[in-house]
């Protein structure tokens, strides 16, 4: 499984993907151009480490509509990206080694 991580992942959570064997590409801004480079196409799911960059979730969905989406940050998701999002983490309130374990 691929899962790309957008942000700047302070809480570590693509270390501990990786941790779980699971293939990580990392990107700092999640764009349209970024995210194809990084395999979004293919990848099983996309995890975004700031809620100001948003706008990607709806970017990622539209290049891979089965993709699975889970924010881990700090903050409030806006509402036009809370439908769009799997699951919606606080890293204050989920260690990354558990949420890396349940991917």
């Amino acid at each position: 499984m691929t899962v790309i991580v957008a942000g700047d992942d302070q809480y570590e959570i693509a270390d501990a993907i990786e941790a779980e064997d699971f293939e990580v590409a990392r990107v700092d801004i999640g764009n349209r151009p970024a995210l194809e480079d990084a395999g979004i196409v293919d990848a099983t799911a996309y995890v975004l480490t700031e809620v100001q960059q948003a706008t990607s979730i709806s970017v990622a969905k539209d290049l891979n509509p089965d993709l699975k989406v889970v924010v881990y940050a700090d903050g409030s998701v806006p509402d036009f990206a809370r439908g769009q999002a799997d699951l919606i983490l606080d890293p204050n309130l989920f260690d990354p080694a558990d949420v890396a374990a349940e991917l």
